[in-house]
């Protein structure tokens, strides 16, 4: 008879992960479209952070357009107003957070952990992201993939799955053996052009997010510093070239 190895090392399960993640997340609508978003950080002064990709709220936050944050888990919707929000955004890496009063909106008391500053995934190691694909909108999707490399100049992940439009923005996580971590969240899909293959999800690091968790601590202060929407300018990618999602 083969003995038990013994091992409590074991990763908890993907459908625990999800159960885990899910309180988290929220549906980005826009006048321009929609993607997907979670909860990142907390402020001493009751402000809550909601991480994204920047190209999903850029343009409506460009226009001054508002942003509505709809909480998954139990349709509450708040609708923010230009005033009535904080977005602190990098082209560079495609990530955005919005900070606003929480207010009744029903996310849970506590963020998800991060993966530090100093990490990396090694390559081959599994990990998921969810959000609402285009193609089934109104339902939270899980998708999973591998690191198949970082990227140092773009600070992203290419991962082997797939991104479909509406789960920008969306949290991509690992397993640890009590939880999860918050390694990134999806910004793009890198087809493959040559041949019917599939190509590559672009995973943007946590470095964007930790800096704003870190900066923000006071609404009117924040907001005194963050440039006028007219002022904003996207960067331009010379090599972070994925189709959108």
């Amino acid at each position: 008879m083969a003995k038990k190895s013994g091992r409590k090392d074991v990763e908890i399960p993907w459908r625990e992960a999800v159960e885990i993640i899910e309180p988290h997340v929220v549906k980005i609508k826009t006048p321009r479209g929609s993607g997907t978003g979670f909860l990142c950080v907390y402020t001493a002064e009751k402000l809550c952070g909601i991480a994204t990709a920047a190209h999903v709220i850029s343009q409506s936050h460009l226009w001054e357009e508002p942003i509505r944050i709809q909480h998954y888990g139990s349709k509450e919707i708040k609708l923010l107003r230009q005033p009535d929000r904080i977005v602190r955004l990098n082209f560079e890496l495609d990530t955005a957070v919005i900070l606003f009063v929480k207010g009744n909106l029903p996310l849970p008391e506590k963020t998800l952990p991060f993966i530090s500053k100093e990490k990396r995934l090694r390559v081959g190691e599994e990990i998921g992201w969810v959000g609402f694909p285009a193609v089934s909108p109104q339902n939270l999707c899980f998708f999973s993939g591998r690191n198949s490399c970082w990227l140092e100049k773009e600070r992203a992940y290419l991962v082997d799955g797939v991104a479909i439009q509406g789960v920008s923005g969306g949290p991509v996580f690992s397993r640890t053996t009590t939880g999860v971590r918050v390694i990134g969240s999806v910004t793009a899909y890198l087809p493959n052009r040559v041949g019917a293959t599939p190509g590559l999800a672009i995973i943007s690091d946590v470095e964007h997010l930790l800096k704003v968790i870190e900066e923000i601590k006071d609404f009117d202060e924040a907001k005194k510093k963050e440039p006028p929407p007219s002022e904003l300018k996207e960067e331009k990618k010379e090599e972070k070239q994925g189709s959108k999602e």
